[in-house]
């Protein structure tokens, strides 16, 4: 087999490289991805494009703050709150908890919305996992999401305001926090029916 120096040679090129170069550069990349599977991508530099990671996020916060604008969101996270088994409400107050950057939290119920199958949920798992570089999670919530029967909701409309978030955060104070040890939570904030009023009146004013 032929090395870079025969192919750059035969092609009458000046070879600007050493085997040595080229050994150092290939070990910079393998620890670049080894780094990036392992603790996630880092932010861009100033006028870069952004990485997969932070299209994944930034395609999560928008589809999050569409389910809210959804008409029945505060119904559903009422139901949630009262009964406990509303999957879209698990879905929806999940998508909040994202947003106020409680994240645990919304994985939480991400996966509870998801464990009774709701693709949605499962698609919002695949895009939390990808955001953080957890190729082999987000590669197992896309797979959930596909083979669901639901149906999933991949990209929202066109942009359009977001709740307040700093409205949404004073909500969330008020809500009670529960540890799930046993399933690797350690704080799991639960719905009421404040939060669901407040979701209302947000979206309302909107």
């Amino acid at each position: 087999m032929r090395s870079i120096h025969d192919v750059l040679g035969g092609a009458g090129c000046p070879d600007p490289f050493t085997d040595e170069d080229l050994a150092d550069l290939k070990q910079e990349i393998v620890r670049d991805v080894t780094a990036s599977l392992m603790f996630g991508a880092q932010p861009a530099p100033v006028g870069q494009f952004p990485t997969l990671h932070d299209q994944a996020g930034t395609q999560l916060a928008t589809l999050s703050a569409h389910l809210l604008h959804h008409r029945d969101a505060a119904e559903h996270v009422s139901q949630l709150a009262h009964e406990g088994i509303d999957e879209d409400g698990a879905l929806r107050f999940a998508s909040l908890l994202f947003l106020v950057d409680e994240r645990e939290g919304a994985r939480f119920w991400w996966q509870f919305s998801a464990g009774v199958g709701n693709a949605t949920s499962a698609y919002c798992l695949h895009l939390y996992h990808l955001s953080r570089g957890e190729l082999r999670d987000a590669d197992h919530w896309a797979l959930e999401a596909a083979t669901f029967d639901s149906p999933v909701l991949l990209r929202p409309p066109a942009h359009r305001q977001l709740i307040h978030r700093e409205a949404l955060r004073a909500a969330v104070r008020g809500l009670k926090v529960d540890a799930v040890e046993e399933s690797g939570y350690s704080r799991v904030l639960r719905p009421a029916q404040h939060l669901a009023d407040r979701i209302e009146e947000l979206t309302e004013a909107l």
